[in-house]
């Protein structure tokens, strides 16, 4: 869940050890951040070598004269890439190789051996270059009364959040809404700093970043409590005030006091998401906001002109209505996304996360494509926890790198893969991204039923991806890579119980119980499970790391979910809604009257501007303004409602792999060295059947089979015939047909044609894509037989 951060031991608790080499970490000792819930979990009590752990960093025996980098540090491109002048390398700096391969690195981690404080450094490395790359800057790490007084906050919240599941607050679901934006906003201006920097040339003199709250922070603290609670308050105060009754009995009607606090309100979530996600998305808010307030002054005959809102009709929208700032968005930040990321802190600190890795790794430690595997079946299973691409990517390249590099892929086409692999997350059952519990809230459905539309699409990505690196691996000549690991078999029996919360989740919901008690109940499981592993158990000193890094976990989100109650609420006022539908099916329409074309126009250019949107905002607020404009065009055109929303859903999801800025691209080029923007096409390459599929959803009714809709003979036939589509394009993507060899650029071109249209789920396109398939084969194998013997050792793919 998108939902997610920077991390650090919390207040009160001991230091964690120096390493014996290397320089010391900075601020570690009395950080109040909490641990990354989406990264391997640190061992800060361990004491024992976990002899069931294999270890991934072993130097590959066939390259013994290679000076090998440090495996662990993100940022470091090949070996034969270092800079002849780099003479002492700084082992705790990334980028930098070790001097000397035959003595061992003392801050190289050896998953092996977990009791070294190199693995300590290496994975607090680790979370740290992971919080660069989420939809939310890095924050602050507190000490003192201050890292004290969040702690004390973040529990409260979590406390009230779990309250909530089991005795609801008797005044109703926006009452509590009110009382945990309160607790988590004044949060967000203790936790992430303003970061406004005037140009250098206006400095009157360097100043180094502030590491704790300033003055201007703690009067936004105190402004963010009162505007929150003001509602609430049972006393008069001027002309407002008087309750929570009173206050709604104002709506439509707001006092002068109304006004100004719900006018600081707006103005504090502003800065919290520009603190927290940068400048885009305020932006946003504010062109809405102002289309709310001038939109009446636009020509009446344009299809986006409205009557016209004066500004007290705007607040009284945002601060005193259902759709406004405590609306559906703040309303899953709230009840569902906090209990997640709070599950997912649990998992990480009990070992799932290293566990995830390590099986993977055991899995395929004896086939030529194990680096390949590897990665992709990690991204797989941490991202059934994680729900956040970015992370994921990092996690999983923090541990995979080294055998990819080792095995032989270039930094670039590596990177492709870990960003391709992470972005995974935010699609794999069963803790989807934050937009899955805007669907099943908007939809009026179930957790469940959201799961079961993904599981389909999921298996179909990750298929994609498995099927570009098998052919990735014969096209350029990747070698096995020899890696010690035991059975997995072995690994199962001894941890394989971080999979029974999973499953209990399923089972729960199943079973008709809500998503934040299955969640809950999954947490209570997890937490009775740790104490299978000393290592990892979850003392209460651990359990309220866990609690405080769910917390601060959903911070950015909340401010995001909140501050998209701006843009909701003015869509309703003005009906933007409909009028952005109508005018995206009349530019379908001038260019066909066919009703079927006008579809499929439509839906491409709703994938467009989905994906030009997400590019500038968190998948969250994507999937939110992408619901309100594009979602009615897609409902108008008769698309059913989970087709329409899980379209939405994945073109959002996707704009974390779409140049030009791709941000688990970008977090996978820092972990590998690779240049950046190669490494953005090569994960474009990756994910490519991922930008086709959805538009299978919404363009004939037997897409639906896709989202687990229709029977199961519908389901049979999409699911088979999607899947032909997939290996095609992958086939015409990579340039090689497995067991064949080389793919000619006319057959990859009828390839494409091939796949695409494949993904037209009608008996004629799909005969006629299978036909263009089968001779795309053909004529590959003719190519092969008739020309002479290709050379035995494949050529490396020029990025």
């Amino acid at each position: 869940m998108p939902a997610d951060k920077s991390a650090a031991r919390p207040s009160g608790g001991p230091p964690r050890p120096r390493p014996e080499t290397g320089p010391a970490e900075p601020a570690e000792s009395d950080g109040t951040h909490p641990p990354h819930p989406t990264t391997p979990a640190t061992r800060p009590d361990q004491t024992e070598p976990d002899q069931a752990r294999p270890d991934l960093s072993e130097p590959d025996p066939v390259r013994p004269d290679q000076t090998e980098p440090d495996p662990s540090k993100p940022g470091q491109g090949r070996p034969d890439q270092a800079r002849p002048d780099q003479t002492e390398p700084d082992p705790s700096k990334p980028g930098q190789g070790r001097p000397d391969p035959s003595e061992p690195d003392p801050s190289e981690p050896d998953p092996g051996k977990p009791d070294q404080a190199g693995p300590d450094v290496a994975e607090q490395a680790t979370r740290d270059l992971a919080a660069q790359f989420e939809d939310e800057k890095p924050g602050r790490v507190l000490s003192g009364p201050t890292g004290l007084l969040l702690t004390i906050a973040a529990l409260a919240v979590g406390a009230l959040a779990l309250w909530q599941v089991f005795q609801p607050l008797s005044q109703g679901s926006k009452y509590y809404l009110i009382i945990f934006l309160a607790g988590v906003l004044p949060l967000v201006f203790l936790a992430y700093p303003a970061d406004l920097r005037l140009p250098a040339r206006l400095r009157i003199r360097r100043r180094p970043a502030s590491t704790r709250p300033t003055v201007t922070d703690w009067v936004l603290v105190a402004l963010a409590v009162a505007a929150c609670l003001y509602p609430i308050v049972p006393i008069r105060i001027g002309d407002g005030g008087g309750g929570y009754n009173a206050f709604l009995d104002r709506q439509g009607l707001l006092s002068p006091t109304d006004l100004v606090l719900g006018t600081v309100l707006l103005l504090l979530l502003l800065e919290a998401c520009r603190r927290t996600t940068g400048w885009i998305l305020p932006a946003i808010c504010l062109v809405f906001l102002g289309y709310g307030y001038y939109g009446g002054l636009l020509p009446q005959s344009w299809p986006v002109a409205h009557a016209g809102l004066d500004f007290s009709q705007l607040v009284d929208a945002f601060y005193n209505s259902d759709s406004g700032f405590y609306g559906t968005p703040l309303d899953v930040a709230a009840s569902y996304i906090v209990l997640f990321t709070i599950y997912g802190a649990v998992l990480d600190l009990s070992g799932a996360g290293r566990f995830f890795v390590d099986l993977s790794a055991a899995a395929f430690r004896r086939s030529r494509t194990a680096a390949g595997r590897t990665a992709v079946a990690s991204g797989f299973l941490l991202g059934t926890v994680s729900g956040s691409g970015a992370a994921t990517t990092v996690s999983i390249g923090a541990v995979t790198w080294p055998l990819l590099r080792r095995a032989g892929y270039p930094p670039e086409r590596a990177g492709g893969m870990l960003a391709a692999a992470g972005v995974g997350a935010i699609l794999s059952p069963p803790t989807l991204g934050a937009a899955a519990f805007i669907i099943a809230e908007y939809l009026g459905v179930s957790y469940l039923q959201v799961l079961g539309w993904a599981t389909v699409p999921t298996v179909l990505y990750y298929l994609g991806i498995l099927l570009a690196v098998e052919i990735d691996a014969r096209r350029s000549g990747v070698r096995p890579v020899a890696v010690d690991v035991g059975s997995p078999w072995r690994l199962l029996g001894r941890f394989g119980y971080h999979f029974a919360s999973l499953i209990a989740i399923i089972v729960f919901l199943a079973m008709g119980m809500s998503a934040t008690r299955a969640v809950v109940f999954a947490t209570v499981l997890a937490v009775v499970l740790s104490f299978l592993d000393r290592a990892h158990r979850l003392t209460p000193g651990r359990l309220v790391t866990a609690l405080v890094t769910g917390v601060r976990g959903v911070l950015a989100v909340t401010a995001v979910c909140a501050a998209a109650g701006i843009i909701t609420a003015t869509t309703t006022k003005t009906g933007l809604g409909p009028q952005a539908a109508a005018l995206l099916i009349g530019g379908a329409k001038a260019a066909t009257s066919d009703p079927t074309l006008v579809l499929v126009l439509t839906a491409l250019l709703a994938a467009v501007a989905l994906s030009l949107l997400g590019l500038a905002v968190p998948v969250t607020a994507s999937f939110v303004i992408g619901w309100v404009i594009v979602g009615p065009a897609l409902l108008d055109l008769g698309v059913s409602a989970p087709a329409a929303a899980m379209f939405v859903f994945y073109f959002a999801v996707l704009s974390e792999v779409s140049p030009p800025t791709a941000l688990a691209a970008v977090a996978a080029a820092a972990v590998t060295g690779g240049r950046l923007v190669p490494t953005m096409w090569q994960t474009l390459r990756y994910a490519l059947p991922a930008y086709l599929t959805p538009i299978a959803f919404v363009i004939t009714p037997a897409g639906l089979g896709l989202l687990g809709l229709g029977g199961v003979g519908r389901i049979a036939f999409a699911a088979v015939v999607t899947a032909l589509s997939v290996a095609v394009l992958a086939v015409a993507a990579g340039g090689w047909l497995p067991g064949v060899g080389p793919v000619g650029a006319p057959e990859r071109l009828l390839g494409v044609l091939a796949g695409v249209t494949l993904l037209w789920l009608e008996p004629v396109p799909v005969t006629v894509g299978a036909a263009l398939a089968a001779v795309a084969a053909a004529g590959v194998f003719i190519r092969h037989r008739s020309a002479d013997r290709q050379p035995s050792d494949p050529v490396e793919e020029k990025l």
